[in-house]
């Protein structure tokens, strides 16, 4: 897609920090970073978000979710790592070409906390909600 950021960067045509590559998959630092080593593990073929992933390409997605995120691990030794996908406006996502968050965090950064929510669920909202996620999956 020649409107797509993150297609224009795997085309080679928008520079960025490039991190690690692969066959299918390449891995940049994004433009404005939430912490320090933040950075975008995104396929090189145009998915608008993780439900529209094929499984094959999935997996080689989570694959290299891995690695990079080993190679944050060792490089920069955070207390803990968040790893983040949004799928959708409602989620905040702003490039709709799907790319997974890889945040290295520690205790003191300024992010802060960012589960459980303040007000728990009801056992009753929890059990109807279990329910209609088993039933989704059909016969």
């Amino acid at each position: 897609m020649v409107a797509c950021q993150f297609c224009r960067i795997v085309r080679g045509d928008e520079t960025t920090r490039i991190v690690w590559t692969a066959a299918d998959v390449i891995a940049f630092l994004p433009l404005k970073p939430a912490a320090r080593g933040h950075t975008l593990v995104v396929p090189k073929e145009h998915v608008p978000d993780l439900w529209s992933v094929d499984t094959r390409l999935g997996a080689s997605l989570m694959t290299a979710v891995v690695e990079v995120g080993r190679a944050i691990d060792k490089a920069l030794q955070p207390h803990g790592m968040n790893l983040i996908s949004s799928a959708g406006q409602a989620a905040s996502q702003t490039v709709f070409h799907l790319h997974l968050h890889l945040v290295p965090r520690w205790l003191d950064d300024h992010i802060g906390s960012i589960w459980p929510p303040s007000q728990p669920w009801s056992e009753q909202e929890l059990d109807e909600v279990a329910d209609l996620i088993r039933s989704a999956f059909g016969p």
